[in-house]
């Protein structure tokens, strides 16, 4: 029979294994095959779940972050019949890394997918932000560089108008404070931001308001994991 992949996640906070559920310790006592996307933070959750397991009889594979995933090992682990684990380094796989292009191939294969319950930052901070949770579109990264960058910030906002959408993205967390400063550049007066960071650590913070609010006060985001959320008027 054909294995099965299951979609293993990973608390955000550093060390928050409360927010998974019980079933992925369960699952993550007898796995002995994984593909991960950084291989020292997958040891490190593995350990932090069960102290006594013995990390070096486990299968690693890690996901490249140029060339992907190596295919022919997963080919070769689920028809072998092996149980296989998807690592994120930080929330759910399949969302904003790698792991989708696992799924992908398991699917063909006629693999069982089973995904576990665990943290997404994307779903927390569109619960904190107070915005439309009927319609929205995640976005991934923005461009990095203008013109690219200010025009795709005002299409969002035009598309969040048009449909009434919340429009989500993320920021690689030392140009979080270039993006906010982008944010209040382009945006109408009248548009709502919310910023979300660090979900489910002790310090998350999630706070929304319209860009004009936002100009009338000093804001340092720093380098903390953020998710921005944009809701036109």
């Amino acid at each position: 029979m054909t294995g099965t992949l299951y979609l293993i996640p990973v608390p955000i906070a550093e060390g928050a294994v409360q927010t998974l559920s019980q079933e992925v310790s369960d699952i993550t006592l007898n796995l002995e095959h994984y593909f991960a996307e950084n291989l020292r933070t997958a040891r490190r959750f593995l350990r932090s779940l069960h102290k006594d397991l013995i990390i070096d009889t486990i299968n690693f594979s890690e996901i490249d972050k140029h060339s992907g995933p190596d295919i022919p090992l997963l080919k070769k682990w689920l028809n072998e019949g092996h149980s296989i684990g998807v690592l994120s380094e930080a929330g759910c796989p399949g969302i904003a890394d790698p792991g989708s292009e696992l799924v992908a191939i398991a699917h063909k294969m006629g693999a069982k997918i089973m995904p576990l319950v665990g943290p997404n930052s994307i779903i927390l901070a569109l619960m904190a932000s107070g915005l439309n949770g009927q319609s929205f579109c995640f976005n991934g990264y923005l461009p990095v560089k203008d013109p690219a960058r200010s025009q795709f910030i005002k299409a969002l906002e035009q598309r969040s108008a048009k449909e009434k959408q919340t429009q989500i993205f993320i920021e690689t967390p030392y140009r979080n404070d270039a993006i906010l400063a982008d944010l209040l550049k382009h945006c109408l007066g009248n548009t709502k931001l919310c910023i979300a960071k660090n979900m489910t650590a002790p310090n998350a913070y999630a706070r929304t308001q319209a860009i004009s609010d936002w100009k009338k006060e000093q804001h340092v985001l720093g380098k903390d994991p953020a998710v921005f959320l944009v809701l036109a008027q």
